[in-house]
């Protein structure tokens, strides 16, 4: 995504050469975002040269438990960390793709932490792991897959927009002080975002709807705060329901657990692969 960006960039002449006596509007930098790499998470190890990213975000953690199961008292806290370790020792034991969790433990990250960590490691993809939650009686089970909406997508890039920050990287170019210029390349890195989430949402129920059930409803849209990296394609994934008996049972156990995760690693190394080829077609 950062080569599409940086040629989008040159072909809207963001980044040519500013008249003499004049400091350039726009430059292309393909360099790291900013800030201290310390308190980052490790990076599981892959194969091969530069292989792509994926973070995992367990949802909830610490002070914010999430939503309680009724039949045993499950907090989902606890079964999205136990789910996302599992994606993560799936990728790795791979060996094909690199995976990273927004935590380990049992820690509170406020919303944005969590995108903002997958940005700072340069993350090809980011997925959010969640548990549902129903009123009583309602019977709903299985997963679902949330992606960013249309609406959300337009609000958050006039948000970044008026920032007017230039330290910000979208797609590995810098913003401009030109908030115009800006709304210009928000808009074509969350769009093209969008577009690979969404993609990424078939693929997965593609891949993951033989090992493990789905709603009916399996893909949906909403203004998820978590899911608004401008530049990172992202999903949010509700493995089950907390207030279904059965969900409970099949979401809490290992071998629920490493079915998700094989579910999720199949897609995910199949959505890496798509891409490498795309790019090779060039």
């Amino acid at each position: 995504m950062t080569f599409l960006f940086a040629y989008l960039a040159a072909l809207l002449g963001f980044g040519q050469p500013a008249p003499a006596g004049e400091e350039p509007a726009f430059t292309v930098e393909l360099e790291p975002l900013p800030g201290d790499t310390a308190d980052l998470p490790p990076v599981t190890p892959a194969r091969g040269e530069n292989p792509p990213l994926v973070v995992i975000d367990p949802g909830h953690g610490g002070k914010d438990p999430g939503a309680t199961s009724p039949f045993g008292g499950l907090l989902e806290k606890h079964v999205t960390l136990a789910i996302a370790r599992q994606i993560r020792d799936e990728l790795a034991a791979s060996g094909r793709v690199r995976a990273a969790l927004t935590r380990d433990d049992d820690r509170y990250l406020v919303l944005q932490e969590r995108y903002e960590i997958a940005r700072r490691l340069g993350a090809d993809l980011f997925i959010s792991i969640h548990a549902d939650a129903a009123p009583h009686n309602d019977g709903a089970r299985g997963a679902t897959i949330y992606t960013l909406s249309e609406v959300a997508s337009d609000r958050q890039a006039a948000l970044l927009a008026q920032r007017e920050n230039a330290a910000d990287l979208i797609g590995g170019a810098r913003l401009s002080p030109d908030p115009n210029v800006n709304m210009i390349l928000i808009d074509l890195a969350q769009r093209e975002s969008m577009n690979v989430s969404a993609e990424f949402a078939r693929l997965l129920h593609r891949e993951a709807a033989p090992i493990f059930p789905f709603r009916p409803e399996w893909h949906r849209f909403a203004a998820l705060v978590v899911l608004k990296a401008p530049d990172i394609p992202s999903i949010l994934f509700e493995s089950g329901y907390l207030t279904n008996p059965v969900d409970v049972a099949y979401i809490s156990s290992p071998d629920g657990q490493r079915q998700i995760a094989t579910g999720m690693r199949q897609a995910i190394e199949a959505h890496f692969a798509r891409r490498f080829l795309a790019q090779q077609a060039r």
